[in-house]
């Protein structure tokens, strides 16, 4: 009898074991499921050299997301050929959430057009997030004798080919933005391309071309001073630093929209849990004092919203600039 009990006894022990390593594996499980994401540090690559806007941007936010995510997230410089070689690497990485690319309309939307060799497209990456934002202005030089974006159209259509619009080179993103601009107001205009913004300002400032199609930080300090002037936002919403100029729709061209832009996106494939840990970061981030002042330091606004939000702005922007770039016939040196 003792030893019938003896054996119900280690019966009875083994099964309660049994229950607790059960109960141990089903929350191990668990808790490795909710810290499934992240577990290592991210890599966010950067498509442009060190000290740029585009950096700029990738270390702060780099720095917030390291700040609530509870893991580094890592800048990789990746620079060359227009941004298409840090978004070509991009988009050759593991699609598990760890790798990120700051995404801008010319390295997302205009180079595949531009460059039909690339290895890359934007139906290779998931959209995350949209970090921030620039409109861009129709700017001419203070001689030109137009005072309104109707004026500037009218003078333009009066002697096709006698103005002329300045561009930080061939396919550049304010290349193809003035490309836009001729198309929908049905104007010849010149373009001359320059080896950079900065060449183009000075000569617009200096007058040596008539107009520029730029963000607000270019023009920062010439506006005050009256040598340039600023006709219209290419947005459908007034700047925010500028209020008192009209949108291009309020200024005679409905629809005529351009801007710089920043986002992140993801290898496609990656999880929706890591890309929706990622957005609701980057959200977290927008409200931080120290990211809004350093996007009015480079007059970008903050903008947020869901990772389908983006992707509806990626695929509305790729469809209009392949349409422009087709349609301008421009061509570029392939890389």
């Amino acid at each position: 009898m003792a030893e019938k009990q003896t054996v119900r006894g280690f019966a009875a022990i083994g099964a309660a074991l049994a229950m607790v390593v059960s109960l141990s594996a089903g929350l191990w499980s668990t808790t490795v499921h909710a810290q499934a994401f992240p577990t290592k540090p991210v890599k966010l690559i950067v498509p442009f050299a060190p000290g740029g806007p585009t950096d700029i941007m990738g270390r702060v936010l780099s720095q917030q997301l390291s700040g609530t995510l509870g893991e580094q997230v890592i800048v990789d410089n990746r620079a060359g050929a227009g941004g298409t070689i840090g978004a070509e690497a991009a988009a050759r990485s593991p699609a598990d959430g760890y790798t990120l690319l700051l995404a801008t309309a010319s390295t997302l939307a205009m180079a595949p057009p531009l460059y039909p060799h690339l290895s890359y497209s934007a139906a290779d990456f998931v959209p995350v997030g949209l970090f921030a934002d620039a409109p861009f202005m129709v700017v001419v030089n203070s001689s030109v004798p137009a005072n309104t974006l109707k004026e500037f159209i009218a003078l333009a259509k009066a002697k096709p080919g006698a103005l002329s619009y300045g561009s930080a080179g061939v396919g550049n993103i304010l290349h193809v933005s003035g490309e836009l601009f001729k198309s929908m107001a049905g104007v010849d205009i010149l373009h001359v391309p320059y080896k950079g913004g900065a060449p183009a300002r000075a000569d617009l400032v200096a007058g040596r071309i008539d107009a520029m199609f730029e963000m607000y930080a270019t023009f920062r300090a010439d506006i005050p001073s009256g040598k340039v002037k600023v006709l219209a936002v290419a947005s459908s919403k007034h700047h925010p630093l500028l209020a008192d100029i009209p949108t291009a729709a309020e200024a005679g061209l409905p629809g005529y929209e351009a801007s710089a832009w920043f986002g992140l996106v993801a290898p496609k494939g990656s999880p929706s849990e890591a890309v929706n840990r990622l957005n609701a970061d980057m959200q977290k981030a927008l409200k931080s004092k120290d990211v809004l002042d350093l996007l009015a330091k480079l007059a970008f606004a903050p903008r947020g919203g869901s990772p389908e939000d983006f992707g509806r702005l990626i695929n509305g922007e790729v469809a209009k600039w392949a349409r422009v770039i087709k349609e301008a016939g421009i061509k570029v040196d392939s890389k």
